[in-house]
């Protein structure tokens, strides 16, 4: 496990993208109970790419031009949900006092498809994985596990980070409704740009 390989995937993992916005914006309207399953769900929402790159499967998204649209496009409309979801005070992202069953569903449910619609985090562990991976290492997959599940933990642990930090300003949010309603919009907006941004994305 070298420096190299922590520092790098620290950096990629802390950098605002869909999870750190989607898990920053559960903790803000829900609490930190709700930060931290969003955290959970974006986490588990890369073990897929991290499959199917260790299977090959990201090579078929990066030669099929119909297969990485049809995953990309997904994507970007599942965001753009969010985002309707979001100005609406639906779905994971509404303000409620008191947490049950069906809410902590539905921050699971945003949270694993958000990442699990991303074709690109499949392309990503494709280029990124096996750079750390020495070229005489007789058996890598174990590795390639090993070094997967460190990024995972890493993944967990900032976007946890983030979600309870934002939901200890939440009283103050909550007690100033224009900060609400421009919190909202900006939650939506950024929403709308990662789309816009996952729909200019080439293979």
């Amino acid at each position: 496990m070298s420096p190299e390989f922590l520092l790098t995937s620290l950096i990629i993992v802390a950098s605002p993208g869909t999870g750190a916005i989607y898990t920053i914006a559960a903790g803000l309207t829900r609490g930190s109970r709700a930060s931290v399953l969003a955290a959970f769900a974006c986490t588990i929402g890369i073990v897929p790419h991290l499959i199917a790159a260790m299977m090959g499967i990201a090579a078929l998204l990066h030669a099929s031009a119909l297969a990485f649209a049809v995953v990309k496009y997904a994507g970007v409309a599942y965001l753009l949900y969010m985002a309707w979801q979001t100005l609406r005070e639906h779905g994971a992202l509404k303000v409620e006092t008191k947490a049950d069953a069906r809410s902590a569903w539905l921050v699971l449910r945003d949270g694993l498809a958000l990442n699990l619609l991303n074709p690109k985090l499949s392309i990503f562990f494709v280029a990124f994985l096996p750079q750390f991976i020495p070229h005489d290492t007789p058996h890598p997959t174990p590795l390639m596990l090993e070094l997967s599940a460190v990024f995972m933990l890493m993944t967990f642990i900032v976007f946890a980070l983030y979600g309870v930090f934002a939901a200890a300003m939440r009283d103050r949010v909550l007690s100033r409704p224009p900060v609400l309603r421009w919190m909202r919009r900006g939650f939506a907006a950024a929403f709308v740009g990662l789309g816009v941004k996952l729909a200019l994305v080439q293979r």
